[in-house]
């Protein structure tokens, strides 16, 4: 099922860039308007947002599979469209570029 999930989200992402003319493009929308979070604990940091669920339901309604909103969310802090490190972080300012 993996496999032919990889397969077919490769063509899902690639109908995707022919709309909106890149994948990035069509991600950035679900982004919120503040990356950053102001965190004090290591528990705060959520497992999914309400970004990252309408970025899930987006995801599948164009076909992908196995894009759930705590994978959405964990790709989202990957990428850096979300800034959940802890403030007192020493890597938290260095990550916090100016927002998109």
């Amino acid at each position: 099922m993996k496999v032919e999930s990889a397969i077919q989200n490769a063509r899902a992402v690639r109908a995707i860039q022919k709309e909106f003319g890149s994948f990035d493009t069509f991600l950035w929308q679900f982004a919120p308007g503040q990356r950053e979070q102001a965190l004090t604990s290591p528990k705060q940091v959520p497992a999914r947002t309400p970004d990252s669920d309408r970025l899930s339901k987006e995801l599948q309604k164009r076909g992908l599979r196995f894009v759930g909103s705590t994978i959405c969310y964990a790709f989202m802090q990957a990428v850096g469209m979300v800034n959940d490190h802890v403030r007192e972080c020493f890597r938290y300012k260095e990550i916090c570029p100016p927002i998109r």
